[in-house]
């Protein structure tokens, strides 16, 4: 069995980070994920998707993703079932995030950019230009040695 997701997008709200009562982190957040697919003259669509992330990486995520922050999200597909306030039976989708990563520049991301500090440009080696004498044509039909 095989259950992978990769996934890119932004974030459409800061992640929400909770403590379950065994003490483990967990973070919530939802991530809009463009569909490449666009009919002439409509708007470019999206799904959202609801991903949850564990100890180290709810930790990562809350501390330095934030609403509109590109994000790239490695994990599988969980559903669960469960009963609302109403008792109606629900049930969820979700991503499990096994890896999350930065995506985009730093000004994307919405994170502070400190200037890095002017250094003067390298001046690049000068090379020769070889001439068309240099190579020989293959005129056999032989197979070639590489």
């Amino acid at each position: 069995m095989l259950n992978c997701v990769t996934l890119m997008g932004r974030l459409v709200a800061d992640p929400e980070l909770r403590t379950t009562p065994t003490g483990k982190s967990v973070a919530t957040f939802t991530i809009a994920v463009d569909r490449s697919f666009v009919r002439q003259g409509e708007q470019r669509q999206a799904d959202f998707i609801r991903i949850v992330a564990w100890e180290s990486s709810a930790n990562f995520v809350c501390r330095y993703f934030q609403k509109g922050s590109m994000i790239a999200i490695q994990g599988r597909i969980q559903t669960r079932n469960y009963e609302d306030a109403n008792g109606a039976k629900r049930s969820a989708f979700e991503v499990i995030a096994n890896e999350i990563s930065f995506c985009g520049s730093k000004a994307e991301s919405g994170t502070s950019v400190t200037p890095a500090p002017q250094v003067a440009p390298a001046v690049a080696p000068a090379y020769q230009t070889a001439s068309a004498n240099d190579f020989e044509e293959i005129t056999d039909d032989e197979d070639l040695p590489f």
